[in-house]
C-alpha cells in the first residue's frame, strides 16, 4: 500500500520544485568602487503604510553585494545605506546589475531599470547644458561684452533648455504613468521642492494622469500634503491683504 503512495508523493514533489523554479524572482548584482562602503550593509526598503521598510539586506564586501526575493509583483524601491537614499531600483523579474562609483550611480539587466537609468542619464545630459550655459555666460563677461547684452541671450537659451527638460520629464511620466516608474520619476521631481505644493507642471501632470497613478501611495500622500500647504499659503495671502486694506 505505502509502495503505491510513491509515486504520486514523487510527482507531487516534482511539480512543487517546477513552480519554484518558475517563480518571478528580482536578483541584484552590485559591485562599488565607492572604499567607504566596504562592510558597510545596504538595504532594501519600500514604501508601506506611511513608512519605509525593509525587505532585504546584505554586506559590500570587497566592492560586492547581491539581493534577491520574489518579483510577483513589479515594485519600486530604495537602496539605502544606513537612513540614506542611494538610489531607485525596480523590483522585477530578472537580473539588475548596479554600479556605484563616485561619479554615477546604475542599474541595467531588466526592462524597467534600463529605462529608468537611460531617462536618468539623459536628463543628467540635458542639466549640463544648462550649466554650461551659466559657465559660458561667465566667460563672455570676462572676454569684454556687455553684461546686460550677454545675460538676455543665455536667458533665452537657458529658458528653452529648462522648458526641454520638464517637457522630457513630464512626457517619461505620462509614458510610464501605469508603471511604477511614473510615480518614481513623478516624486523625485518633487523632491527637489523644499516642501509639498502645487506648481504649474505638478498640476499639468495630475490632470492627464491615469487613476492607477494617482492612486500611488506616494504620489497621494504628496498631493494631501501638497494641498494642505496651498490652503496654508491661500490663507495667510488673504491676512495679508486684509491687513492691508486696513492700513
Amino acid at each position: 500500500m505505502e509502495k503505491k503512495n510513491i509515486k504520486p508523493l514523487l510527482a507531487l514533489l516534482l511539480l512543487a520544485v517546477f513552480f519554484t523554479s518558475c517563480a518571478k524572482r528580482y536578483k541584484i548584482e552590485g559591485s562599488s568602487s565607492i572604499t567607504q562602503l566596504d562592510g558597510k550593509t545596504l538595504y532594501l526598503r519600500l514604501f508601506a503604510g506611511g513608512d519605509w521598510v525593509n525587505i532585504d539586506s546584505c554586506n559590500v564586501e570587497h566592492g560586492k553585494f547581491r539581493m534577491s526575493g520574489p518579483a510577483d509583483t513589479v515594485r519600486m524601491a530604495t537602496l539605502y545605506m544606513d537612513d540614506e537614499g542611494i538610489m531607485p531600483l525596480a523590483l522585477e523579474n530578472g537580473t539588475v546589475r548596479v554600479t556605484l562609483t563616485n561619479q554615477s550611480l546604475s542599474a541595467h539587466g531588466t526592462e524597467l531599470n534600463d529605462r529608468l537609468y537611460d531617462f536618468i542619464d539623459h536628463r543628467n545630459e540635458l542639466e549640463l547644458k544648462v550649466e554650461e550655459l551659466e559657465r559660458k555666460e561667465a566667460r563672455m563677461v570676462l572676454d569684454g561684452a556687455q553684461l546686460d547684452d550677454v545675460h538676455d541671450d543665455v536667458e533665452k537659451s537657458r529658458e528653452a533648455a529648462v522648458k526641454e527638460i520638464q517637457d522630457y520629464i513630464k512626457k517619461f511620466i505620462a509614458d510610464n504613468s501605469d508603471n511604477p516608474l511614473g510615480p518614481s520619476v513623478f516624486l523625485m521631481m518633487c523632491s527637489t521642492l523644499p516642501y509639498p505644493v502645487m506648481t504649474p507642471e505638478i498640476e499639468d501632470i495630475m490632470r492627464t494622469a491615469t487613476v492607477s497613478f494617482k492612486q500611488n501611495e506616494q504620489v497621494k500622500d504628496f498631493l494631501e500634503k501638497a494641498k494642505e500647504n496651498m490652503q496654508l499659503i491661500e490663507e495667510h495671502q488673504r491676512m495679508e491683504e486684509n491687513v492691508k486694506r486696513r492700513l
